[in-house]
């Protein structure tokens, strides 16, 4: 799976490096409104020249007020050129106010408590009846928002999509979305470079004889997780797919690295992340 949210490739170079990604190898493009890079991918995507059902792209809807959905998703598939998507995630729980047309940044969104995404699930499953979504799915979510989504959903999420790396394991997450048949992707699956540098990561990799990030994302694969990796460099995303099989006890030594530790969505100063508190979130 090729990620495409990077902010330190330039606007113009974002085609170019996913494109990479597809020559690479990689068939599974993984993108969001919200990132802005989905006219990017469907650059990319034409420029490789593959069939359409040869790669498959994920995108996903950004904050989730109900009335805006179809609108959302018509605007990403105009960005991307395509019919329809493989895969529409839900990106966060929130439900948010828009108070004007322009688009605003996440933390300046203000939360909408008498809508839930209850509502706006149900306005994915429309998309999904309308054949445009080949599958729906959550990104971000938690137990606890999961319990209250299938208390009306008429469609049980493809995929939940969470950060996860060996610092934040989400072992009870992981095995509740497996025993309710939901594929779990790992965004950030690295853990960036505090748990690549980790000294139990750096022994491994010594001792497989590749690099940490292989290291990581070969202990993803171990425990049935999809790994969304993102590089603009052609060797690196050729090494992102070229893993080591680890041994059950290495795989354990990573997982024991836990700490429930959040690198990339941390809550600020006010004990909040887009509006929501970790008990909102479930986390």
């Amino acid at each position: 799976m090729c990620g495409s949210h990077n902010r330190r490739v330039r606007r113009g170079s974002r085609a170019w490096y996913v494109a990479s990604g597809v020559w690479t190898g990689y068939r599974h493009i993984d993108t969001a409104q919200i990132y802005d890079t989905e006219p990017s991918v469907g650059v990319a995507f034409r420029a490789s020249g593959l069939p359409r059902e040869e790669v498959f792209i994920t995108t996903k809807l950004p904050w989730h007020h109900p009335k805006y959905v179809a609108r959302s998703f018509d605007e990403s598939l105009r960005n991307l050129g395509l019919d329809y998507v493989d895969l529409y995630l839900m990106h966060f729980p929130q439900t948010v106010a828009y108070p004007s047309e322009t688009k605003q940044q996440p933390r300046e969104l203000t939360i909408v408590d008498t809508l839930t995404f209850n509502e706006t699930w149900a306005e994915l499953e429309r998309i999904h009846a309308s054949g445009r979504a080949r599958a729906i799915g959550v990104s971000n979510f938690s137990i606890k928002t999961l319990e209250q989504l299938f208390k009306t959903a008429k469609i049980v999420p493809a995929v939940n999509q969470v950060e996860m790396h060996p610092y934040l394991a989400q072992t009870e997450l992981l095995e509740y979305c497996r025993a309710k048949g939901i594929v779990v992707t790992a965004y950030s699956p690295s853990g960036h470079e505090v748990v690549r540098s980790d000294p139990t990561i750096i022994a491994l990799a010594k001792k497989y004889s590749v690099t940490p990030t292989q290291i990581i994302l070969a202990w993803h694969v171990a425990r049935g997780v999809a790994a969304v990796p993102k590089s603009a460099d052609p060797a690196r995303q050729k090494e992102n797919i070229t893993l080591p099989a680890l041994s059950a006890e290495d795989v354990v030594s990573i997982t024991a690295l836990d700490r429930n530790e959040r690198i990339v969505n941390k809550f600020g100063p006010d004990g909040k992340l887009y509006g929501w508190t970790a008990e909102q979130y479930g986390w």
